[in-house]
């Protein structure tokens, strides 16, 4: 049996451990990090990660949903990789910590998957 206190195997990871982690964008360059994960209520799939970006000791901080497949690990960062630039990012629908209820809205979730071209997880 595992140790309890384990959060990851070559596999699975905890949730806790994603938040946090650093997003990188098709330059290399970090622009952001992983602030939470949306996930279906009965499915239990992974459907986004929002990501912060920009702002300063947490003020002024705009998140970026994205869809859970426009992000892939990368061991050599520790962090995701992202196959856009720091400008195409910000260019894509966001939300502030007024508006954190717009990440559930579905007319900003099809403008998110458009943006990204992915087809929507629905």
């Amino acid at each position: 049996m595992q140790n309890e206190k384990t959060s990851e195997t070559n596999d699975l990871i905890s949730s806790e451990k994603v938040d946090g982690t650093s997003v990188y964008g098709r330059d290399g360059e970090r622009i952001g990090s992983v602030k939470s994960l949306m996930i279906e209520k009965r499915g239990g799939r992974v459907t986004d990660a929002v990501v912060s970006v920009g702002g300063f000791l947490g003020m002024g901080e705009k998140y970026h949903s994205l869809p859970w497949s426009t992000l892939k690990y990368d061991t050599d960062v520790d962090g995701y990789r992202l196959d856009v630039t720091e400008d195409q990012l910000r260019s894509g629908p966001t939300f502030d910590d007024a508006s954190r209820d717009t990440a559930l809205d579905r007319a900003y979730q099809h403008r998110v998957y458009s943006h990204y071209g992915v087809n929507p997880y629905w």
